[in-house]
């Protein structure tokens, strides 16, 4: 709202006007006499505009425009009140002693104040009040909740919505009005209330307090306070998945969904997705959830039809028949007349045709009418489902049709196109060379970061998996380079060009290219020039090439960055020196860098470690392939292409050398613990030593360490009502171990809220050139106190319990760390240290396959060259590499097996390794 004329706007006055240290100034007029309703509302309308465009008041401001803002109190005006409450409702976050407002809020909601001060008071009250107060209260929400008046009991929910994370207690005992006001059928009344007296429109005519009382009635017939209801319902009880799932029922109205007493579409929207929530989590309630969703497809409004079909769209390991009716749902608002069901329906089909085409191709006729949809978003989701669920004669005809309006979108639509092409073409490769002009023209198109990069994506995926097409795809990435103005996307198909331009009939041709980089681009797109030229003069493609190469690299030693400068000194001593082209040029795999990273870091921190130089040998190598699938983004289809209210996509599980790099830092923390020195290894993943449904679950981790064995126990506490102290776990070596137990670091407090807890039991190697193999029998002890309901606090006296644990065993494979090598290479280099051949019988394997996931599993080692996968049932040959820890050394295993259906797997198993323990380890592995 504002006063100022045109003329004072453009002389600047409106920037005075709503100026925050006028505003203050201004505020002066909340103590005049008589107040005047209209100079506050203006004044309170500017407040509360400064406050939404993001300007702050300090305390001091904040408390006194508050107390400034509740003296209006006195006067009735209606709209005044309603502008009270909104002020005092943003400033009370700021302001001081807010509290001393709260006996005049009550006031209006007394049952016989005016109507429209009521649901104001009941929001402003709910950001007024300390949560220690919400129990004197309570009677006047329980009341406000099952108000017959909307406005009222719509305020209260919400603001007991607001008030649970603060007063859960309190809040739960409103459960009962809750249940009655979602049941409640659609009040007929007025939703300020019949009683409201004739007035000015909102009370502006007049600044009496007699004239203007109340508004104009408007009826209510939404049925709102259902859907508010129903979220304070859920909130109370989303810890009880039971309740969760009998709220649904009731409410749900059957199979047919016609006896639901649910008239509000958020409202059966919202229970929908609660439905979705409990088949996640509890897929065992599929089939009776499934029924009532089905039912929900033929109710009269559309946003409940599309929320149904969308959760069924998208359950996990749905079934084509499933999908039969929401599909069929989905394609009658495909033809329908508004946009935005077009809209929602093209969008479920094209995140559901990622995973069922076949389902989704019933619909291609209506998808192709969309095609020329006047909203360009529709015409987008359509063509994207078509490419996903067409065949390959009509591949040509789509791409002539997205060619047309690729100009039209934004880069946002370009994204997802260029993505569904991108699964397309390798789907179809035959196909490649329409596939790849349409990318190599929208590449030279306008465009942002993100769409240029997807293009190039696509690019890269069609070399590697289409070999026909390498040749022509890497011109049209020569060309894009020559005016590329993105330097990550310039390095990239540098890198490329370094990796695959040797390996082409003519790698000549791309030299040119290159060196113009050096030539005309910046520091970093030089430096990766550089890099690629040396891969083309390396590769011992051509003596005359080579020399050529030379040539351009001395030239690069006067450029004037000393990283450019650096990497050109460093590839000509590689010419100098050809035994160094195969670790610096040919070198398939790389350090882990989180391994790194880990060994860099405990390196750093030990002063005595600082003496010799460091070790990197004892550091786990991973091939460039399993890089470049850990540093993968996830496809765009995945993240733009599914609905808004569907889980972002999950980030990838953490490596194992990052779940290593974890750990320590973990054990770095706990003082006991810190004169072990850094962990050598840790066990890739948790092994369980209960069942996932038990009330106490509990995990083991094993740490190894230079003279030390440490066992990390993840404990929960899955019981809501009860606390466990002085939580320990008891362990006892079955057998003569070499260990002798040091010590057990217990939990002292354990709740459902603090799971899981850490217990840690440390053991001393006895003799730690040795790899003790041992098995343990686990007991979990503790003290049992229930916790009183109404403190929330433990009780005095408890009891002291155990629990069962499964066994757990210290193995091979805690010792060993999986690490790439190039086999071939490695497996002659060893021949002349240790080495030792054995020969087992496996007759109760049932593969190949088996007999190989089962040896990977013993040992923990590195599956090499993909050996991890047999190609012929009856004989393979594993390849396995591997550090073991502690100065270990490297180890190899060679795995010749053949099965056959009277003997099983016969397995011969050859060891090299650097050291005698480390085969012997191995050996008694497979062999125990």
């Amino acid at each position: 709202m504002s006063f100022a004329t045109k003329k004072d706007e453009e002389s600047g006055l409106s920037t005075y006007y709503n100026n925050k240290t006028t505003v203050i100034q201004e505020a002066r007029v909340f103590n005049e006499s008589p107040i005047s309703p209209r100079k506050c509302r203006a004044l309170l309308t500017r407040i509360v505009y400064l406050l939404y465009v993001g300007e702050t008041f300090n305390t001091q401001e904040a408390t006194t425009l508050f107390f400034g803002t509740t003296k209006l109190f006195q006067h009735k005006d209606s709209a005044l009140r309603q502008m009270v409450y909104l002020a005092i409702k943003e400033l009370s976050e700021t302001a001081e002693d807010v509290i001393m407002v709260t006996s005049s809020i009550m006031k209006d909601m007394q049952p016989n104040s005016e109507v429209i001060y009521r649901p104001n008071a009941i929001r402003a009250l709910c950001r007024i009040i300390d949560p220690s107060m919400a129990q004197g209260v309570e009677r006047f929400f329980k009341a406000a909740i099952v108000d017959k008046n909307p406005s009222i009991s719509s305020a209260a929910l919400v603001s007991a919505y607001h008030l649970f994370p603060h007063a859960k207690d309190v809040v739960k005992r409103w459960v009962n009005e809750a249940q009655e006001a979602v049941n409640s059928k659609s009040s007929s009344s007025s939703f300020f209330g019949a009683s409201a007296s004739s007035g000015g429109y909102l009370g502006w005519g007049s600044s009496s307090s007699s004239a203007n009382t109340g508004y104009q009635p408007i009826p209510s017939v939404s049925s709102i306070t259902q859907y508010h209801s129903l979220g304070l319902l859920y909130l109370i009880r989303q810890q009880d998945r039971m309740a969760v799932t009998k709220m649904i029922q009731q409410l749900g109205g059957g199979r047919s969904g016609a006896g639901t007493t649910l008239k509000n579409p958020m409202a059966l929207c919202m229970l929908i997705r609660y439905a979705a929530k409990v088949m996640e989590e509890d897929p065992n309630t599929q089939k009776q959830m499934l029924d009532l969703l089905e039912g929900w497809l033929r109710h009269k409004s559309d946003m409940v039809n599309l929320e149904a079909a969308r959760v069924i769209c998208e359950l996990k390991n749905v079934t084509p028949q499933q999908l039969t009716r929401s599909i069929a749902v989905l394609q009658l608002f495909l033809s329908s007349p508004k946009s935005t069901l077009k809209f929602a329906a093209t969008r479920t089909l094209a995140s559901l045709a990622v995973t069922h085409p076949s389902s989704v191709a019933a619909c291609n006729i209506d998808l192709e009418n969309l095609i020329s949809d006047p909203n360009r978003s529709v015409a987008t989701y359509a063509i994207t489902t078509l490419l996903k669920t067409g065949n390959e004669a009509s591949v040509d005809r789509l791409m002539k049709q997205i060619s047309g309006f690729m100009s039209e979108i934004s880069d946002e639509f370009k994204v997802i196109i260029v993505d569904a092409i991108r699964s397309l073409c390798l789907k179809f490769p035959a196909k490649h060379e329409s596939m790849l002009a349409f990318l190599s023209g929208v590449l030279r198109d306008e465009g942002g970061y993100d769409f240029k990069r997807a293009v190039v994506e696509a690019i890269f995926d069609m070399i590697k998996f289409i070999a026909d097409c390498k040749e022509q795809a890497l011109s049209h990435l020569c060309e894009f380079i020559e005016d590329c103005e993105f330097t990550k996307l310039s390095v990239r198909i540098l890198h490329l060009l370094g990796v695959e331009g040797p390996k082409a009939p003519h790698p000549t041709k791309y030299i040119r290219f290159i060196y113009n980089r050096v030539v005309l681009e910046n520091a970093t797109v030089r430096a990766a020039a550089v890099a690629a030229l040396a891969k083309f003069g390396l590769n011992n493609i051509d003596a005359k090439l080579g020399k050529s190469v030379n040539v351009l690299l001395n030239r690069c030693l006067d450029d004037v960055d000393d990283e450019v400068r650096d990497r050109a000194a460093m590839y000509l001593k590689v010419y100098e020196e050809p035994p160094l082209i195969q670790p610096y040029i040919k070198e398939e795999s790389i350090y882990s860098l989180s391994a790194l990273e880990s060994k860099l870091v405990s390196y750093l921190s030990d002063p005595d470690s600082l003496e010799e130089p460091l070790d990197v040998s004892s550091i786990p190598k991973i091939s460039k392939e399993q890089a470049a699938k850990e540093s993968a983004r996830p496809s765009t289809l995945e993240t733009l292409g599914v609905p808004s209210t569907s889980k972002a996509a999950t980030p990838p599980p953490p490596s194992a050398a990052e779940t290593q790099s974890n750990y320590a830092q973990q054990l770095a923390e706990v003082p006991e613990l810190a004169p072990y020195g850094p962990v050598l290894s840790s066990s890739s993943k948790p092994s369980p030593l209960t069942e996932s449904e038990t009330e106490y679950q509990v995990s083991v981790v094993k740490h190894i360490f230079k003279e030390h064995i440490v066992f990390q126990f993840n404990v929960s506490n899955t019981i809501p009502d009860t606390v466990l102290e002085q939580v320990s776990v008891i362990m006892q070596p079955q057998a003569e171990s070499g260990l002798t137990e040091d010590f057990i670091i217990p939990i002292p407090t354990l709740t459902s809220a603090t799971s899981p807890g850490i217990v840690y039991v440390s053991f001393t190697r006895e003799s730690p050139e040795e790899y003790v193999q041992a098995s343990f029998q686990c007991i979990l002890k503790f003290v049992s106190k229930e916790l009183d309901p109404s403190t929330g606090e433990p009780e005095e006296e408890g009891y002291e319990d155990e629990y069962q644990l499964e066994e757990t065993e210290l193995a091979a494979a805690d010792y060993i760390v999986p690490s790439y090598v190039t086999f071939a290479s490695e497996w002659d280099r060893m021949r002349g240290g240790v080495s030792v051949t054995e020969t087992f019988s496996l007759p109760a394997m049932e593969s190949l396959k088996a007999a190989c996931n089962s040896v990977i599993e013993i040992l923990n080692m590195q599956p090499l060259g993909g050996t991890e996968d047999p190609q012929s049932p009856t004989v393979h040959t594993l390849q396995l590499s591997g550090l073991v820890a502690g100065g270990g050394g490297k180890v190899l295993v060679r795995c010749r097996m053949t099965y056959s259906k009277a003997q099983g797997v016969t397995l011969e198993v050859g060891v090299r390794a650097e050291q005698q323990a480390a085969a012997d380890l191995v050996i008694s592995a497979i062999g125990g």
